[in-house]
C-alpha cells in the first residue's frame, strides 16, 4: 500500500539525515491526514490507495504549477525547490501514459463510444479519466481530446 510505502520512506529519510527529502515525504503525509479527516464525515469513502494517488496527483498538479510560475518570475532557486519535492512525489504515482499510448486510448475510447465532434468532449474525457485517471495528466489530456475531436 503506498500509505505505508510513503511512511517506511519518511523513516528512512530521517534517518539518512536527509533533510529535504524528509520535508518533502512529512509534506505528503499530512496532504493525506488531511484528506482523511475531510473524509471522516463522508458516506462515500475511497479505496486507500486511490485515495492517495488522488492527493499526489494534486500536489504533482500545483508543484508543476508553481515551477512554471517561478521559472518565468526568475526565481529559479524556488523552482528548484519544487521540482525536488515533484521528484519525490513522482516517486510514488503510477508510470505516466506516453502521449502515443494516450492519443492510442483516446482513438479508442471515441470509437467505443461512437464520438464524433465537441459535443462529445465531455462523455470521453469522463471514460479517459475512469480508465486511465491515475496514469493521466488531465490537462494535457483535454487538449488531445479536442484535438482528436475537432
Amino acid at each position: 500500500m503506498l500509505r505505508e510505502n510513503i511512511q517506511a520512506e519518511t523513516v528512512i529519510a530521517m534517518k539518512a539525515k536527509d533533510k529535504e527529502r524528509t520535508a518533502a515525504l512529512r509534506l505528503i503525509g499530512a496532504k493525506i491526514k488531511d484528506r482523511d479527516i475531510e473524509l471522516r464525515t463522508s458516506d462515500k469513502k475511497p479505496e486507500d490507495d486511490e485515495l492517495v494517488t488522488d492527493v499526489l496527483m494534486k500536489m504533482a498538479k500545483q508543484r508543476r504549477e508553481s515551477i512554471d510560475m517561478y521559472e518565468s518570475g526568475g526565481r529559479q532557486e524556488l523552482a528548484d525547490k519544487e521540482k525536488a519535492e515533484l521528484a519525490v512525489i513522482e516517486e510514488f504515482l503510477p508510470q505516466q501514459m506516453s502521449e502515443d499510448e494516450t492519443r492510442a486510448a483516446i482513438a479508442a475510447i471515441k470509437t467505443e463510444l461512437g464520438a464524433d465532434g465537441m459535443k462529445d468532449m465531455g462523455r470521453v474525457m469522463g471514460e479517459l479519466k475512469a480508465r486511465h485517471g491515475a496514469q493521466l495528466d488531465m490537462s494535457k489530456a483535454s487538449g488531445l481530446v479536442k484535438e482528436a475531436l475537432s
